[in-house]
């Protein structure tokens, strides 16, 4: 009833549904995230879903005074922005933050806490009509304290894990097709595999063994993460 018989206006309908549908994959409900029709962005810049990040508990200042913060970041869809530079179509979505509000908002709620600060885990994307179980899985490591975050792109596995190394990552997840009919992930521990990389000198030998791979039930992902990071003294929590 509110788009009609607008053609764009079902389309951003069904890209809403499917957002949302990723927010519960992730375990977000609508305490944590809200669908709001209000909110209006550049209408002649952005060419989709627009986004506001607002803090809504209140904290106390120094001197014991109540503070919400309200808004810290706002972005949103814009297809049309590269076109305008390269004359090209590139789908593009951006973010800004305020980074300064957010770390004050940090600060007075004590989590602002730089020694514990490690690279994140990376899930590779190997199927994206699974999308929402690789989110699931960040949401998992995240909720049990672990930096994790979820590739974004159409790359292949090896363009993925190259990725995952250049971010520094401890860890990547793997859950391809074969892995997901046994109900298991494969877990590649990065830094062994760089340090082992170099003391094997044949190739072959290497590529047969992968002594820094490990299938594991999909439903030991956090506890198996945790004891990778542990040999590494990644652990949350853990300095050193």
């Amino acid at each position: 009833k509110v788009v009609g018989d607008s053609a764009i206006g079902r389309e951003g309908i069904e890209e809403l549904a499917e957002m949302d549908a990723l927010f519960v994959a992730a375990g977000y409900g609508t305490d944590r995230i809200e669908f709001n029709s209000w909110i209006v962005r550049g209408l002649g810049y952005y060419t989709g879903p627009v986004f506001e990040s607002d803090l809504l508990f209140e904290v106390k200042d120094e001197k014991g005074n109540p503070v919400r913060f309200g808004s810290v970041g706002s972005g949103g869809r814009y297809d049309g922005l590269v076109e305008r530079f390269k004359g090209m179509k590139v789908p593009a979505t951006g973010f800004s933050i305020g980074v300064s509000r957010l770390q004050s908002a940090l600060e007075l709620l004590g989590k602002l806490d730089v020694e514990d600060v490690t690279a994140p885990v990376v899930v590779l994307t190997l199927d994206a009509g699974n999308m929402a179980q690789y989110q699931t899985m960040v949401s998992e490591l995240r909720a049990a304290g672990i930096r994790a975050e979820l590739y974004l792109g159409g790359s292949g596995m090896k363009a993925q894990l190259k990725y995952a190394d250049k971010r520094g990552a401890p860890i990547a997840v793997i859950e391809g097709e074969d892995e997901r009919a046994r109900g298991e992930i494969t877990l590649k521990d990065l830094i062994l595999g760089t340090e082992m990389s170099k003391e094997i000198e044949d190739n072959a030998a290497w590529r047969e063994g992968q002594p820094a791979q490990v299938s594991v039930p999909r439903a030991r992902l956090v506890e198996e993460v945790v004891a990778m990071l542990a040999r590494h003294r990644h652990v949350p929590g853990h300095h050193g």
